[in-house]
């Protein structure tokens, strides 16, 4: 079967305006331009285009969805295993969700009483279920599986208070980052300040602390926006890469 890109995006739900930036970006190429100069695709842009929207179902950005199709190695059926466990973990996230809402509800209403271990540990469970629907391919590609559940199971064995703690470092770490970008210098106290801060906030989670691995985090902060994103929107500015900088400067 061809489509036209009207009869595509009528098909998908997607627009054409959609599928024209699609084309622009590289992204989704039709398989043809016919005479009247009207985009024409065929199965494997179809096959392809659904790929593309697995993907972005999972909140992957557009620049690294292109940079995993455009691999030489890329593999439809792998790929789609990967979506499908991916999609496995935000079913199961949501349905954590729904329960602790429905228990909520339950205590709320008398019927039930929650203790505050319970209702921290629900939340702990999904965040560890958001985790890995972000960033889990690329994380236990990196440091391996047994190092991604042994830090999982740290994090799941945080008391209330040692998470407030977490949270107050990360909190303090981006304002440092924010002030350290008015004026940057990394040989300043501030910057050595903003090494400590981060590896403390990792040692959280992280079974074990290497240098090697503090770099390789930050390098992924660079090379995979969803990770850079993280730090850039807490702050409200550009600072992952001034992270990176200090990180490399106090690791050597």
């Amino acid at each position: 079967m061809k489509y036209t890109i009207k009869k595509l995006a009528e098909m998908t739900g997607i627009t054409t305006r959609t599928l024209r930036y699609y084309d622009d970006i590289n992204l989704l190429k039709p398989s043809e331009v016919n005479e009247n100069n009207y985009r024409i695709y065929d199965e494997k842009n179809v096959n392809k285009l659904q790929q593309i929207l697995f993907y972005r179902s999972l909140n992957f950005p557009l620049q690294e969805i292109k940079k995993i199709m455009d691999d030489p190695n890329f593999s439809r059926i792998d790929a789609l295993k990967q979506q499908q466990r991916l999609l496995l973990q935000e079913q199961e996230k949501i349905n954590t969700l729904l329960t602790n809402v429905d228990l909520t509800i339950k205590d709320y209403q008398g019927e039930i009483k929650m203790t505050d271990t319970e209702k921290f540990k629900a939340f702990k469970k999904t965040k560890i279920s958001e985790n890995e629907v972000k960033y889990g391919a690329e994380i236990r590609q990196k440091y391996g599986s047994k190092m991604v559940e042994r830090s999982n199971q740290k994090f799941s064995k945080l008391s209330e208070v040692e998470f407030q703690q977490m949270q107050a470092v990360e909190k303090t770490l981006i304002d440092d980052l924010v002030a350290l970008k008015q004026h940057p210098d990394l040989d300043s106290q501030l910057a050595q300040k903003i090494y400590q801060e981060h590896k403390q906030w990792l040692e959280y989670t992280w079974p074990s602390y290497t240098k090697k691995a503090h770099r390789g985090l930050v390098d992924m902060y660079i090379s995979d926006a969803r990770f850079g994103d993280y730090y850039d929107k807490k702050a409200n500015m550009p600072v992952v890469q001034l992270l990176h900088d200090v990180i490399y400067e106090y690791t050597k």
